[in-house]
């Protein structure tokens, strides 16, 4: 134990290891522990301290008299790191250098600068989130996004809930609870952590009717299948994979009028969001205002993917039907707070200003060529290679993907940067480099890190950059 230690902490006569434990209190007295209580605050300084003793306490009590030493003679610097780790936020912003678009892990679609700015000013203070300020009197939080989002995908009505999966589990319980939901066995998909949507149709108490064959499904299956047993039919995007080869499925408004002919309920559980295609590259993936055209009763579809926005589950369809989900109170239990209101409005105002594509990240860096990518890939690399003479750097044409199960089939043709170092293989330089500040994430293919700037906002590059200039120069 060193001089200072032992003067906070004095070594007591007696062989009974757990005297030399010193009180909370006095170490509490200390012009250091006086500090990190300033810093951190007192009752986490006393919470940690505690917890740092009742560890020492354990050593004692084993009879481990170097591991006691050890701890208390860093006791102070083991409290300021504990702090310092409680205190440090877990959620924190990731540079994503691995060119997925929608990335479900890191957060899936970032909001633009003013989007973000209208949460904070949303959360910071009251609002009208439930106040009609004409008449001063109770308002309805739903008209704060839905007014914009009805007239931009051409519908009656429009419902916010939490996510796709809580919109698609409020339909079934709306249309079809004790009875019959109608999907093509070519679409039971498994969403993200898996969650299956044969578990959504039970949770939402209804019975999965399966039509057709994986591959194929017909439209007679369909018929076949409805009787007075059936309360909904349900039409799924594969999300994250597709079928090709011998296929066959019934057009969307095959299915619409075969719902109609029967009296049923429509819906379809599009996913991606996207209201239209930015570029040629995504116009083989159904927009939403299509689906609503085609005479769907209700459309479900992710607020947080080709949309540009918030996580959010977004209907549109029919006010009759809509009308019927604002009534389920289920829906209560999966409605929105203010801040993603907030940042929906902000996106859908992006919309329709027409200037999405320059203003809503996903889809400006959707519709980035490969020649844009390759101009900025081609800077970036010479600079990393004057920064840092010992990685090896490359530029090769390479696929971006949109990710987040939207055009799961769909490769936007990129540049990508390859960096090997001489000593650190690509695993450890990839981990180094998610432990920096801001942590980033790269891919790792063929022994190199790979990087693609599509995703990495141009205001992000310095600090990518001098991040693998730090990580480079550890051996």
């Amino acid at each position: 134990m060193n001089n200072a230690a032992e003067m906070a902490f004095p070594r007591a006569a007696s062989t009974d290891l757990r005297r030399r434990l010193p009180s909370v209190d006095h170490v509490l007295q200390g012009d250091a522990a006086q500090a990190l209580a300033e810093r951190f605050g007192r009752t986490a300084v006393v919470r940690h301290l505690r917890g740092l003793l009742g560890a020492a306490r354990g050593l004692a009590e084993a009879g481990d008299a170097e591991g006691l030493e050890g701890l208390l003679a860093d006791l102070l610097g083991g409290l300021e790191r504990r702090l310092a780790w409680a205190s440090a936020p877990s959620l924190v912003k990731v540079i994503n250098a691995t060119g997925v678009v929608v990335h479900t892990n890191l957060g899936r679609a970032p909001l633009s600068s003013g989007a973000a700015a209208r949460v904070a000013a949303v959360a910071a203070s009251y609002s009208n989130l439930e106040f009609d300020l004409a008449l001063g009197d109770r308002g309805d939080r739903e008209a704060h996004a839905e007014r914009r989002l009805g007239g931009l995908v051409g519908a009656e009505a429009t419902v916010v809930v939490n996510n796709c999966a809580a919109a698609v589990l409020l339909a079934v319980n709306t249309f079809a609870e004790g009875l019959e939901v109608i999907v093509s066995r070519g679409e039971l998909v498994e969403i993200g952590g898996s969650f299956r949507i044969p578990e959504v149709l039970r949770k939402g108490g209804a019975r999965l009717r399966e039509v057709g064959t994986t591959n194929k499904t017909r439209l007679s299956d369909y018929k076949d299948a409805v009787s007075s047993d059936t309360g909904l039919i349900l039409k799924v995007h594969r999300s994250n994979f597709d079928i090709v080869g011998f296929t066959e499925s019934p057009t969307r408004e095959e299915l619409v009028a075969l719902a109609r002919s029967a009296g049923l309920p429509l819906v379809e559980d599009l996913g991606s969001g996207l209201l239209e295609a930015p570029h040629a590259l995504l116009a083989m993936e159904p927009t939403v205002p299509a689906c609503l055209k085609a005479g769907v009763d209700v459309v479900a579809f992710s607020g947080d993917k080709l949309l540009g926005g918030p996580q959010a589950g977004l209907m549109a369809g029919s006010r009759s039907r809509i009308d019927a989900l604002r009534r389920n109170p289920l829906y209560r239990a999966l409605r929105v707070d203010k801040m993603t209101l907030a940042a929906l409005d902000a996106v859908l105002a992006d919309h329709e200003s027409g200037q999405a594509v320059e203003r809503v990240p996903v889809l400006r860096m959707t519709a980035l060529t490969a020649e844009a990518v390759r101009a900025r890939a081609d800077v970036f690399a010479r600079r990393l290679r004057q920064a840092s003479p010992c990685l090896e750097v490359a530029v090769a044409a390479g696929t971006s993907a949109v990710g987040g199960g939207a055009a799961p089939t769909l490769e936007l043709p990129t540049a990508l940067v390859t960096v090997t170092h001489p000593t650190l293989g690509p695993d450890r330089l990839a981990a180094t480099l998610r432990a920096d500040d801001p942590p980033i994430v790269v891919r790792v293919a063929e022994g190199r890190v790979v990087m693609d700037l599509r995703t990495v906002p141009p205001d992000d590059e310095a600090s990518l950059l001098q991040a693998l200039v730090r990580a480079a120069g550890r051996q």
